[in-house]
Order: C-alpha cells, then sequence, then structure tokens
C-alpha cells in the first residue's frame, strides 16, 4: 500500500522492524530500541502499542488492533486522539450483540452462553454491555469467564457445559491468543458451539469467527502514515472503527458438534472452510 502511495523502500523511505512474539519483556525491549531510533512514524498493532507509547510521547504513533483506545489510556478521545497516538480500533462495541446472534442461529436451541474474557484489563466493559443487551432480547443467560491462567479456563468452560444448551463467545485478549488451542479442545470436548474475534481461531479448528479484516486494517493505516510522512499530525487524525468485518464458517467442525448452518448464515460467509 505505501507503494501505491508512493513510497519505495531503500529509495524514499526505510523500515526497521521488530517482531515481540507475544514476549511482555521482549515487546518493551523492542519499543525501547524503536523509541532511540527516533524514527519519523511507528506503526504498532494489539498488545505491543501501549509498551511504545509508554516508550515515547513525541513519536507520532499509527496502530492497529487496539481493542479500547480510550479505556486503555492510548488516545484521549476517538475524535480528538491529542498525544502522539491515532489509529484503528479492533472492533466498534455497538454491533457485538451480532457475535450472539450468528452463535444463535446456528444452534437455536442455546440459552446460554459464556464469554470469554480478559477481567483484568479496563478494556471490553463497553462490549460486555452490547453483549447484555442483546442476550436480553434473544433469551440468553451471560456467564463472563476469565483468561488469567489455564484453571480458570478449564473451570469456566466445564462449568457452562455443565448444563445443556450452552456456548461460548471468546473475545479479543492477548492471554486469548496464547490459549487458543486450549480453548478450542476444550469447546470440542465439551461440544460447545463457539464464536472467536478473528478467523485464526477457525482455521485452527474453532466452530465460525466474526471480526475486523485484519489485513484491511493495516492497508488503512498505511493511509495515516502517509499522511504523517507529509506533514499532519496524529493528534489531529481520528481514530477510526474497523469498515470491513468477515464471517469465517468450519464446516468440519459444525459436522462434529452435529450442528448445519442455516444456508443464509453460510451465503453471508466470507470464508467457509470445508
Amino acid at each position: 500500500m505505501l507503494q501505491q502511495l508512493g513510497w519505495t523502500k531503500g529509495q524514499n523511505f526505510q523500515i526497521e522492524y521488530r517482531w515481540g512474539a507475544g514476549d511482555g519483556d521482549r515487546i518493551r525491549k523492542n519499543a525501547t530500541e524503536m523509541a532511540a531510533l527516533a524514527p519519523d512514524v511507528v506503526l504498532a498493532s494489539g498488545v505491543s502499542v501501549a509498551p511504545m507509547l509508554q516508550a515515547t510521547q513525541t513519536v507520532p504513533t499509527v496502530f492497529v488492533l487496539a481493542i479500547d483506545p480510550v479505556g486503555d489510556g492510548l488516545v484521549n478521545s476517538l475524535a480528538h486522539p491529542g498525544g502522539n497516538a491515532t489509529g484503528f480500533t479492533l472492533f466498534e462495541f455497538s454491533p457485538s450483540g451480532k457475535w450472539l446472534e450468528l452463535l444463535k442461529d446456528a444452534a437455536p436451541s442455546m440459552t446460554r452462553m459464556a464469554v470469554v474474557r480478559d477481567a483484568g484489563t479496563t478494556r471490553g466493559i463497553g462490549q460486555l454491555a452490547a453483549f447484555q443487551t442483546a442476550a436480553a432480547s434473544l433469551g440468553i443467560e451471560l456467564q463472563p469467564i476469565g483468561v488469567r491462567d489455564i484453571k480458570e479456563i478449564e473451570n469456566g468452560i466445564a462449568s457452562i457445559a455443565s448444563a445443556s444448551n450452552g456456548g461460548l463467545i471468546v473475545t479479543a485478549s492477548a492471554s486469548a491468543g496464547v490459549q487458543r488451542d486450549l480453548i478450542i479442545r476444550l469447546a470440542s470436548m465439551h461440544r460447545l458451539p463457539a464464536i472467536y474475534f478473528t478467523r485464526y481461531f477457525v482455521t485452527a479448528g474453532g466452530l465460525m469467527s466474526y471480526g475486523a479484516d485484519f489485513v484491511d486494517q493495516f492497508r488503512r493505516a498505511a493511509v495515516y502514515v502517509d499522511r504523517i510522512l507529509w506533514g499532519e499530525k496524529s493528534a489531529d487524525l481520528p481514530v477510526q472503527h474497523p469498515t470491513k468485518y468477515e464471517l469465517v464458517i468450519n464446516l468440519k467442525t459444525a459436522k462434529s458438534l452435529g450442528i448445519t448452518f442455516p444456508q443464509p448464515i453460510l451465503q453471508r460467509a466470507n470464508e467457509v472452510i470445508e
């Protein structure tokens, strides 16, 4: 995308890469190194955003896949970020009820749903409220499950599976990503229909996902990087919500759970894994 905007690596710009691999210490070290280089702009993703902004309050930073930029203190507001950061959120809270609707359409008998979330942070409180509103209208009882450690995940999922007609929503967090395989395995073992926040859970064996198109987020971030390189201030560029969402369905997993997706859902899916 940057090349389309007139930037050619090695000619009129240079890129320095760092990869944290989910390691908190390594991510903080990378952020410190990046800040010391005093680049014209930094692109930071997911859990690397907060460490980057702790390392520098002056280097313009464009973030992607941020869960709750205001709640996490990354920006002052979405419309007027202030400071040295702006970017793109992982989702907008208001359509979160769509996850419940999609899972209910796939498993109409479902009356109880666990929300797997990181309760140790302020992020996602607005999303949980949106879930609760949608659950009330669909006649679904919600049960939050923490992801602080393996035992908490195992006990929480076992609890929702202890009675019939249960299901899972797995929301975005670093902990959920780290425990992806465990969560998918437990959902399969307890025969719980589950919807996840991103497709890589579904490609690993999860039932379905509904979330932002990650590739589109990086494309849009490139436009912000370009504007900053031409002199605009990150403080003046509003934080934006996703404009493209993707629905991904794993039919092999559905078959193992005895689920038959209605044809309208299959037709709406961006990707169907056979």
